[in-house]
Order: structure tokens, then C-alpha cells, then sequence
């Protein structure tokens, strides 16, 4: 997975487990797709200052991963239910199936 999209995936997991200034950043980076001069400049920091808030946010973000596996747990289900999806199966369980899915991507 690329970088961008795993630092997208794991703060959709975990961004409510990060303290506010870093949630900030996140958000900037990851939903605005600001540069770090952008950031530090709607924030009214240095740029450096928005590396370093940023990079604490992965790490702690890594942090949360490597004790939950949410984002791990959830991509094997994931590919679980498209072997299932293929599957000769009637059409009340493919029903539940679609349902799990959509639990899951929620």
C-alpha cells in the first residue's frame, strides 16, 4: 500500500487517538493534501515545526497499529469475504456477506 494511503487508512482507524495538534496536522495533510509549508502557515508555525507534528502522528499512529491491527484485521476480512464472495452461496448469506462488507468499510 502506498504511503499516503496507509498514513489515509491508519488515521481513519486511529486520528481520534491523537492529541489535538497532531490530529490537525493529519487532517491538513491527509484530507487537504497541504504541504508542510501550507500547514505551518495556516497554523501559524514553522514548517519544521509541522514536520516534526506530522511525524510524531505516524509514529503514534504505528504505535496504535502495532497493538491493535485494526487496519491489518480489517484488510484480512476483507480479502476473507471476497473468497466468500465467490463462492457458490444462495443468495440470503451473499446478502450478509454484503452486509459484513459494509460494516467493515464503514
Amino acid at each position: 500500500m502506498d504511503k499516503l494511503v496507509y498514513r489515509a487508512v491508519l488515521f481513519d482507524n486511529y486520528g481520534d487517538l491523537l492529541n489535538e495538534k497532531q490530529r490537525k496536522i493529519m487532517e491538513y495533510t491527509v484530507y487537504e493534501d497541504m504541504s508542510l509549508s501550507e500547514i505551518g502557515e495556516a497554523e501559524g508555525i514553522s514548517r519544521q515545526a509541522a514536520s516534526v507534528l506530522l511525524k510524531r502522528g505516524d509514529e503514534r499512529m504505528q504505535e496504535f497499529e502495532g497493538s491493535f491491527h485494526m487496519v491489518e484485521m480489517k484488510e484480512n476480512i476483507g480479502e476473507a469475504l471476497k473468497r466468500l464472495k465467490g463462492m457458490k452461496l444462495d443468495e440470503g448469506v451473499k446478502k450478509e456477506l454484503e452486509l459484513i462488507e459494509k460494516e467493515i468499510n464503514r
